[in-house]
């Protein structure tokens, strides 16, 4: 690893401190080196606040030293005015000399500007430094800015024997529960790391989830679920009005329960790609499909879907709900965290690998 890619590291690990407050903006690092030491650091901590060259820049002491000093910036510097100035701007005025870049900006109104206006100014910039390990820690802000709908995460737990569940017909019938305390954790850490769960309307109505964070820190997603004809009753925890819920129905005349929405869409056709489109107008990056079997399938089998997690229990069944049959994938590895095993699809649109 040379000298760029050893302080381009440093940006990644320090971006990842905005993981739960940055969205929808990307997690950004940015280190400042004068003479072979970091005189100052900072990142994006949270959506509508300082960037973390604004932050790093303010966190130097001597602000003469910048004037011979490389920026290292794990994405492109924005250089149009939003809820903050241009850092590119803010480069430019501070004297920086040198840029090294990780990965371009996806987003629109960036995407080369930045780079070109540092260029202008007569700045050395420097990119693609450790560029698959930028564009991998915001591939959720990517995919949603190069094709307009969430990063779309698939979770199931399944038997050793490759069955979700017993076969059930009735609430009254209790699920068979696959997650141990530790594996119960990560899921709601996953929980807390996305911007709307969703689950199909047999999986509202037996299991009756609450769809919130509760075993880790962070905030809950917003709830989505599909029910067509509006059938599922009110009393469900999610019709609890604790945190917000989004309904996809066929239905165009909805009831007024507290903090519940709802959206009609025409169950004639697929309507993935409708439902996907509607969540990505509603500022969702990220979405977690957490079941039944039908639902998660229909986004494999469509093709509407990034990385799986799926938690391999030692139970045995022998007979029940088909567990959903992955294809296409590019590499598949386990965390070592319980028997969990993170699954990417391979996509030549995706910038991803598999390491």
């Amino acid at each position: 690893m040379n000298q760029d890619e050893k302080y381009m590291a440093r940006c990644i690990q320090l971006a990842q401190n905005g993981r739960h407050h940055a969205s929808p903006n990307p997690m950004v690092g940015a280190v400042i080196v004068c003479d072979g030491k970091i005189i100052g650091e900072g990142y994006h901590i949270r959506c509508g606040e300082a960037h973390a060259e604004v932050n790093a820049i303010r966190s130097v002491k001597d602000e003469s030293l910048l004037k011979r000093s490389t920026i290292y910036v794990s994405l492109e510097p924005c250089s149009h005015y939003g809820k903050t100035p241009p850092c590119a701007d803010l480069i430019i005025s501070k004297g920086i000399p040198r840029v090294v870049i990780g990965c371009v900006d996806p987003f629109s109104k960036v995407s080369g500007r930045g780079i070109e206006k540092l260029r202008q100014a007569g700045i050395v910039v420097i990119v693609g430094v450790l560029q698959d390990e930028c564009l991998q820690l915001n591939k959720r802000f990517i995919i949603s800015n190069t094709q307009q709908r969430p990063y779309v995460i698939l979770k199931w737990a399944q038997s050793s024997d490759g069955y979700i569940d017993s076969l059930r017909d009735t609430p009254d019938q209790p699920p068979v529960c696959f997650s141990n305390a530790f594996t119960s954790m990560l899921v709601h850490k996953q929980r807390a790391e996305v911007d709307a769960i969703l689950v199909g309307r047999r999986t509202a109505l037996l299991d009756n989830p609450s769809l919130t964070v509760r075993h880790w820190p962070g905030r809950s997603p917003l709830r989505v679920v599909i029910d067509r004809n509006l059938s599922l009753p009110k009393h469900l925890a999610l019709f609890d009005g604790e945190n917000p819920t989004l309904v996809f129905t066929a239905q165009s005349i909805y009831p007024k329960v507290k903090g519940v929405e709802y959206c009609t869409l025409d169950f004639s056709h697929s309507i993935l790609p409708d439902l996907l489109k509607e969540l990505h107008h509603r500022g969702v990056q990220s979405l977690l499909v957490e079941g039944g079997a039908t639902l998660l399938q229909s986004f494999i089998d469509e093709g509407y879907w990034d990385e799986a997690h799926v938690e391999v229990s030692t139970t045995v069944l022998e007979t029940g709900v088909p567990a959903p049959m992955l294809h296409s994938v590019s590499c598949e590895y386990s965390n070592h965290f319980g028997h969990i095993k993170k699954i990417y699809r391979h996509s030549s649109s995706q910038t991803r690998s598999c390491h």
